[in-house]
This record gives C-alpha cells, structure tokens and sequence, in this order.
C-alpha cells in the first residue's frame, strides 16, 4: 500500500522528487500547467464611477484596475487587498480554492493615485452588476487596509440611505480601518512596523519627500522578505518557479508605487473614521450578510494593542455584522501565524474560508429546496 495513503503515481512521484513537496503538487497540479493569468474586467455597469469623475471628485489616474478569472460557480469573489501587495498576488495560493464557487474579481489599486470616493464607486457598480445583470450575489474577501474600504463602503452606503445589493458574505482577515489601528495616540514612536512607514505621512505638512517614500518601500519589503526567508516552509507552499514569480511581482508593486499613490492611500485610511463612525442607530448592522473576521495570533507587528477596529469587532461584532463569526487564527506547529499572512500561513487560514463558503452553498441550497 501507497505510503500516506497516497495514489502509486504520487507515490512515485514522492520518490523522484523528494524536494517537492506532495501537498505542492497536489496544488499546483489543479491548474494543470500552470497557473492562469487574470484578465482586465470591462464593466457593463459604470454609472456611479463615470459620476465621481464627472464631476471631478476625482481623476482617471486614481482609478483601481479590475480583473477577473471567470468560472462558472454561482458565488463570485471580489478581493480588495491590503496597502501591498495587489489583490492578485494576496491571494496567491487560494485562488484554486476560491474559483470552486464562482468567479474572482480583484480590485488592484492604481499605482498613482488613490481616490476612496472613486474606489466606493467602482465597488458600488461591481456588485451591481453581478447583482442586477447576473443574479450573483458576491463574496467580498477584503485583507488588512481592504478590510477598512469595505466597512467605510458599508457605512457611506447606511449613512446616505441607499440600499445595498444583496452579498453572499462578506470576509474580513486582520481588518485595519482607521490611523489608531497603527499609530498609538501620543505614543513618542511607533510601536508597529506598519505604523513606521505611515507614520511619515502622517507628520508631513505637505508632500512626503523621497526619504519618506523610501522608508515605507523599505518597511513593506521587509515584511515580505521576512516570510520568504523560511525556506522550509515555502518548500510546502509553492514551487521555486512559483516564489520567483510572486516574489518579483509583489516587489514591483512596491517598487512601483509614485508618492502621489503612496500618499493618496494613507490619506484615504486618514480619511475613514473606523468604528467610531459607525455607532450610529441609522447606519448599524453594517450588513445582514454572513460574516468571517479572521484575526492572526501575531497581529502585534501591524495592528497596535489598543486598535480600535480589533475591539470593537471582537467585543461587539454583532453590532456590526448581525450574522458573523470572529476567529483567531493559529499555528500550533511552527511559526505563529502574522498578520495578514495569506501567502505564508495558507493553509492556517484555508480552513475557516473552506468552511464558510460550504456553509454559503448549503443556505443557497436550502433556498432553492
């Protein structure tokens, strides 16, 4: 009998390649050769950015890039990152998992600008039209600084009244969504390595110099490379071709970003008030979708111990979210699991996502019975 329980082709291959690991290949091998590319989204619905940017609240520049992989499954996904790296590149290592139930659609933020009206639009046409023009309801899966976009989305849409389409659910890994969840107020330094490289941003009188700019390049792509330099954890995540590929293009997102595109998404997180803006009778619940709010058990790097986001949907998530379910996600075998750490800590993460989407498909089915 195969070890492991294992085919005898896997076996065999096992046994040829001892450096690959199985769990690698059986990953991998769901896209066949290799991994598909997503495609720039052309949206049939635009009326809501094509309005901000008529009326110039906001310029082309600062507009997010949409793509897609189609699939055929009725729970489409839109992913919203965090600051770095691009929606494509944070879910790197799910993205086999997601396509199981429908579409993807990630939200890749302009290198050159940052316009949180516009960003609202664009978000408020998608849905619409998987909504109105497809009869699908999405998943949005926001990371870190997305998490922030989708609950200021949520709560200009309460706050001015309007109807929100129907979403399947809603995903929140390691939410950030206000300055406080980075920067201690009155703290002589910053105590996060997320709140150095804001922290130039929020001391400057006008536009951040290249030093500045420089900083947070370096902050980011340290946060990268600490990762990527388990080498033996790797080896169970992503072939070598595969790191070569992601490492190249996360590093040139960072690299890539102007000041106008740095600055213009710290002051977008500037602009979100957090919770604090929400405690209001006519704007709470936020949604009556399901809800997943995955916290890491190392989020000390990033989020401040005294994060407002942290407490208040940890001690009162139902105010937010009526339908929700708050975790801590662990590894009780190797290094603690870091925030936002959805390339590293995959298969930490993959299980409480697995389990909320099935549990999406069965109300969908106990809808159609």
């Amino acid at each position: 009998m195969p070890a492991l329980g294992l085919t005898p082709a896997l076996h065999l291959l096992a046994q040829l390649q001892p450096s690959l690991s199985i769990r690698t290949f059986l990953r991998t091998a769901s896209y066949k050769l290799r991994p598909p590319r997503p495609v720039p989204f052309s949206p049939t619905v635009r009326h809501a950015q094509e309005a901000v940017i008529e009326a110039g609240r906001a310029e082309p520049r600062q507009k997010s890039t949409v793509l897609f992989e189609q699939r055929k499954g009725g729970t489409p996904t839109i992913v919203l990152g965090g600051f770095v790296p691009d929606a494509t590149d944070q879910v790197y290592l799910m993205r086999g998992r997601l396509l199981e139930y429908g579409s993807l659609y990630y939200f890749n933020y302009s290198r050159h600008g940052f316009s949180l009206e516009l960003f609202c639009a664009q978000l408020d046409d998608l849905v619409e039209e998987l909504v109105t023009l497809h009869g699908q309801p999405p998943v949005i899966f926001t990371v870190s600084f997305g998490c922030g976009l989708l609950l200021e989305w949520l709560r200009r849409a309460r706050h001015a009244g309007r109807c929100i389409p129907t979403l399947a659910g809603v995903i929140l890994v390691s939410p950030v969504a206000c300055v406080e969840d980075l920067l201690e107020p009155g703290a002589p330094k910053p105590t996060t390595l997320l709140g150095r490289a804001v922290k130039p941003y929020m001391d400057a009188h006008g536009p951040v110099g290249a030093g500045g700019i420089e900083k947070s390049r370096a902050v980011f792509t340290k946060m990268f490379e600490a990762g990527a330099q388990n080498r033996e954890l790797l080896s169970t995540l992503m072939t070598k071709g595969e790191l070569e590929r992601l490492r190249d293009s996360v590093l040139a997102t960072i690299r890539n970003i102007d000041a106008s595109g740095a600055c213009e998404r710290v002051q977008a997180l500037r602009g979100m008030p957090g919770p604090a803006g929400c405690f209001s009778p006519s704007v709470l619940p936020l949604s009556d979708a399901p809800a997943l709010i995955l916290y890491a058990e190392k989020e000390g790097s990033v989020i401040t111990e005294t994060s407002p986001t942290r407490f208040a949907l940890e001690r009162a998530p139902r105010a937010f979210f009526s339908d929700v379910t708050v975790q801590v996600v662990t590894n009780p075998r190797g290094n603690p699991v870091q925030h936002a750490s959805l390339i590293f800590h995959v298969f930490n993460f993959l299980p409480p996502i697995k389990a909320f989407y099935r549990r999406l498909k069965k109300g969908k089915l106990r809808e159609a019975a």
